[in-house]
């Protein structure tokens, strides 16, 4: 293992010295990645005489939490440690003991924390279990950063539902597939290899059924270490056909129509897919209704991969939280355009994306941002 940083604490006033350590916190809680799930990403870092004398992160859900494992490293040098820890520590017996207490007795000194937890179980509880057991509690600190590494775990406790990252491939003019149905590939290699990256960063994905029908894509992670998401397909009518690559193992979830027929969801059912049905809004699923049963099998973290109607339905429900899009330098004239379905009457009704960034992806363009719509975390 690497030595454990120090720091002169002439050279950090109180306030840079949070922040610092806090970063060193966050670092570590971003390891946890969807492993975790449907529990927060945390990390945490004790620090006592200007050393780090313990670290750790949640690395998988039902596992230890952070400040266990930190603990675990600093053993008695924790007492009269600094915590630095991304999330409100808990208060509430789950898969494991809570933390707040756990911290208290190993004679923490002090804690400072990122935000605190939505989660009705916490919400400033564990705060109040440490200061009632004489530790100081200073927060929060580096706030917006802390709740955006758990933006999904935000989006599921507060609203029910995922944070919701729609992600496609057009070209300069806006195309995203022919009218032929033809969209391989739009973009280059870099850009697809990217785009597992996301997957892998996301506990499920969702493709509407035309795009089962045209591309027969197994929506799964290559190349990369980790499980593939849960598969999502939204098919209203049941068309999706049996020996359909995303139906091949892993996860299944397919969201059908009250109306759908009962031979195919029996088949389907027998095949170990699970069939959700839900009402249907202007001959469409009810987008709300699917983000809310996703909520209740735990994802905090869903990636819209098309086609392009469906993301246009999310965009026009206002359900999208952000997007991820690689364009590629090329024009395709007639076709779907990427937000297919949606339409605005005039420029004060258009979706505007705020703090986005642009990337290079090989030859392609990836932006990225947060679309105005979304609700604040």
């Amino acid at each position: 293992m690497k030595a454990l940083k120090e720091f002169n604490r002439e050279s950090l006033g109180e306030s840079k010295r949070h922040i610092y350590f806090m970063r060193m916190a966050l670092s570590l809680a971003a390891r946890g990645g969807v492993s975790v799930s449907p529990n927060p990403k945390v990390g945490c870092v004790l620090v006592r005489d200007e050393k780090v004398v313990g670290i750790g992160y949640h690395r998988r859900y039902g596992g230890p939490h952070a400040e266990v494992e930190a603990l675990a490293m600093a053993r008695d040098k924790a007492r009269g440690s600094t915590a630095y820890v991304t999330l409100e520590p808990c208060a509430h017996h789950g898969k494991t003991p809570p933390c707040a207490p756990r911290l208290a007795e190993a004679g923490v000194s002090r804690v400072v924390y990122g935000f605190r937890d939505p989660n009705p179980k916490v919400n400033g509880e564990g705060l109040r279990i440490l200061e009632s057991s004489g530790v100081e509690v200073i927060g929060p600190v580096l706030e917006r950063d802390c709740k955006w590494i758990n933006r999904g775990f935000i989006r599921r406790i507060t609203l029910g539902r995922p944070w919701v990252t729609l992600k496609g491939a057009l070209s300069v003019d806006g195309t995203a597939c022919l009218d032929s149905g033809e969209s391989k590939w739009i973009t280059g290699p870099m850009a697809r290899q990217k785009a597992h990256l996301l997957r892998a960063e996301h506990d499920a994905v969702l493709v509407g059924i035309n795009t089962v029908m045209n591309d027969d894509p197994e929506l799964t992670v290559r190349a990369l270490d980790g499980e593939s998401p849960k598969k999502v397909v939204l098919d209203g009518h049941l068309r999706i056909p049996l020996e359909a690559k995303v139906l091949k193992g892993g996860e299944r979830i397919v969201f059908t129509s009250q109306e759908a027929p009962m031979e195919k969801l029996t088949c389907l059912r027998n095949m170990g897919v699970t069939l959700i049905q839900v009402p249907s809004v202007g001959g469409m699923l009810d987008l709300s209704q699917v983000l809310l049963e996703l909520g209740r099998l735990g994802v905090n973290n869903l990636l819209v991969e098309g086609g392009a109607r469906v993301l246009g339905a999310f965009v026009d429900s206002g359900l999208g939280d952000m997007v991820s899009l690689f364009v590629a330098p090329s024009i395709l004239g007639r076709g779907l355009q990427i937000f297919e379905s949606f339409a605005i009457q005039g420029l004060g009704s258009r979706v505007e994306i705020t703090d986005h960034m642009v990337r290079q992806a090989g030859h392609d363009l990836w932006l990225e941002g947060v679309l105005r719509c979304s609700p604040a975390l």
